[in-house]
């Protein structure tokens, strides 16, 4: 897709968006070229799937915008995460908590962070069980370097969008709930869910911040 249909393409999202919605330009397989088009465009946050893909391409944009780890962190990773993201929004383990936290107090950097909650209970994807979640969110907000921020969820894949809701209605759920337990260090700001096809579901269902790339960039063709 030509720059000049991107930046139409962002400038209608965020016209829809409510006010309180935050934008997570989902740039996976996109050149620094079509980035920099969405950010000027009025794009404030990148977010990656994958750690080197956001290294290349964020060596080629010199814009002041936020960037987010989207994707699963696999744990070899975390180093490197540390030192390209301001937000990981991933985080679905212990495990992978703690290496992040250490290699925080190795940079001397505190991290933003979202608990990854896997609502459609897919063995095969990532993301805390829903019953697990109350349990990792408080083993992870006593390491020191994180900041639990809120939540964050992908829902099954669905043909009709609207099979997704309840996966977005239970996270939401989750959200209040750990909302009302006053945990230190735990504060339930973002609730980030939706893609393209299902922000507008998302948001319905409480979504405060949501992740879209085709609808701003195109199909993916690679």
């Amino acid at each position: 897709m030509n720059t000049s249909q991107i930046a139409i393409n962002v400038r209608n999202v965020l016209a829809e968006l409510p006010s309180y919605v935050q934008l997570v330009a989902a740039a996976k397989t996109r050149s620094a070229e079509e980035v920099i088009a969405a950010i000027d465009a009025g794009v404030k946050i990148v977010g990656y799937n994958y750690v080197q893909e956001a290294a290349q391409i964020k060596a080629h944009v010199d814009r002041h915008v936020s960037w987010h780890m989207i994707g699963h962190l696999q744990r070899n990773k975390a180093k490197k995460a540390v030192e390209l993201f301001d937000m990981i929004e991933t985080i679905d383990s212990v495990e992978l908590a703690e290496h992040v936290n250490r290699h925080c107090e190795t940079a001397g950097k505190i991290m933003p962070v979202l608990i990854e909650i896997n609502s459609a209970r897919e063995t095969n994807k990532s993301g805390v069980m829903p019953e697990n979640t109350i349990k990792l969110v408080e083993q992870v907000a006593r390491l020191p370097q994180l900041r639990i921020k809120g939540l964050m969820t992908m829902g099954a894949f669905a043909a009709d969008p609207d099979d997704i809701r309840s996966y977005f209605k239970l996270t939401k759920q989750l959200f209040d709930d750990i909302g009302c337990r006053n945990i230190p260090d735990v504060c339930m700001e973002y609730l980030s869910m939706g893609m393209s096809d299902s922000y507008r579901i998302a948001i319905e269902e409480g979504a405060n911040m949501v992740r879209i790339g085709t609808a701003l960039f195109g199909a993916r063709y690679r």
